[in-house]
């Protein structure tokens, strides 16, 4: 990993030991976690022409999985703090497993909605609780490129989970059809994975058996020598309005991000492509995202710049949308997700070292946890919103023109965030 090269001193040698035990953990299950809530998208090829499901039944489904996870992440965040982090995650990962599987035996509508929101409902929590988290190792400084490494793990549920999906769709046996198996055996991993967090992630470094009492006070010190959030309680942040305004460039960057994302198999299907070359090309975009954001998040950590990282981001994936709105050949089309999902993920990454740098302690829980619920509704209004444009006009254009126009709103939103909040720190 990127960040081992970094190292220098004996505190930075600790986190890097910290971060080679934790990520891979936390990236496996961000992993698991993704590609059960977007491999829906794969399972639209086939699921909606059996379940007569129409462009709009298909993306208000998608997409209420959102507002389950609006209504539970802030209960979510609390109660990590509370209980610790080994046996929230497992809670979080077996249940959603769990509901992940239950979704082979929709029937219709109605049971279609219900599961995705008891599927949001399951899993809200993980990511700000990941978040949370990584407060609790890694300083202000280090924690771009950490974030960059653990959030690599949505591009990459989709490198995995693209060609996967794709080969699933096409198995047949017992009284299942190959969307059906789809859900199946991606759910079983989530079960097996939140089983094994017990034993594969501490609550925090006191609690980690493979440091030795030296390192756990290295990063105790580090961690208590650098400047503290100004928010610590959870009313104050309630009333804080910079955690409101910090919703804006979140919610535009996840829109496109689901709306692309819950959509592309679809696009690509759709010129003429079998599901496993299908599969195939969808992982193409999220392999170079991979790439881009990490890079991106070593980038800010290098220069101590975080606003014109997530704000050029968020531009270079609008220029990526506009050229797939109106380009028709299937090469450039893919070229353009690539360079939109780069884009995108980028942003996503390093925006995140914002709100984490003015919070702590409850503040932090249930501010992160405040935060991702209401910018995640861009995970339902993302995909309906495409459905909608798709069963109004026949074409895709309209929708992905819009989402680019939520990438500019981001990076206009995030300069005015960064030259009022941040002065010292947004420069270009």
């Amino acid at each position: 990993m990127a960040f081992v090269q970094t190292a220098r001193g004996p505190v930075e040698k600790v986190l890097a030991k910290a971060a080679w035990r934790l990520i891979p953990v936390m990236c496996l299950m961000y992993v698991a976690s993704f590609l059960d809530r977007v491999n829906v998208g794969f399972a639209a090829i086939t699921m909606n022409q059996d379940l007569g499901f129409t462009p709009q039944i298909y993306g208000f489904g998608a997409g209420i999985f959102f507002f389950g996870y609006f209504f539970f992440e802030v209960p979510s965040n609390l109660m990590l703090e509370k209980v610790g982090a080994r046996a929230w995650m497992c809670r979080i990962m077996v249940s959603w497993g769990i509901l992940s599987m239950a979704c082979a035996f929709v029937q219709g509508p109605l049971s279609f909605y219900v599961l995705r929101f008891l599927l949001g409902a399951a899993e809200a929590g993980l990511y700000p609780g990941m978040i949370l988290y990584m407060t609790y190792w890694f300083p202000q400084g280090t924690r771009a490129r950490f974030i960059a490494l653990f959030l690599a793990a949505v591009p990459a549920a989709s490198v995995i989970g693209a060609p996967l999906s794709g080969l699933l769709l096409d198995v047949s046996g017992g009284a299942l059809k190959g969307w059906q198996w789809l859900f199946v055996l991606e759910g079983i991993p989530s079960v097996l994975l939140g089983l094994g967090v017990l034993w594969l992630l501490p609550d925090g470094p006191a609690s980690a058996a493979w440091l030795t009492a030296e390192e756990k006070q290295l990063i105790a010190t580090r961690l208590a020598s650098e400047p503290k959030g100004e928010l610590h309680g959870f009313w104050e942040m309630l009333t804080d309005k910079r955690i409101w305004i910090f919703i804006i460039p979140d919610f535009s960057i996840v829109i496109a991000l689901y709306g692309l994302g819950l959509w592309m198999p679809l696009m690509i299907k759709g010129l003429g492509f079998t599901n496993v070359e299908t599969g195939l090309l969808v992982a193409l975009p999220y392999v170079l995202a991979m790439a881009a954001m990490v890079l991106m998040g070593l980038s800010s950590d290098r220069k101590g710049e975080r606003v014109f990282h997530v704000a050029g981001s968020a531009l270079l994936g609008a220029l990526g949308l506009l050229a797939a709105a109106f380009v028709t050949s299937p090469l450039l089309l893919v070229l353009a997700f690539c360079l939109a999902s780069m884009g995108i993920y980028s942003a996503l990454a390093v925006f995140w070292t914002l709100p984490t740098a003015i919070l702590r302690g409850m503040a932090a829980a249930g501010g992160l946890a405040l935060l991702n619920s209401f910018s995640n509704l861009g995970g339902y209004f993302g995909p309906t919103l495409m459905g909608w444009a798709k069963q109004q006009s026949g074409s895709y254009s309209f929708g992905l023109q819009v989402l680019a126009g939520f990438l500019v709103l981001a990076s206009i939103s995030v300069i005015f965030i960064g030259r009022t909040f941040f002065p010292k720190t947004a420069t270009p």
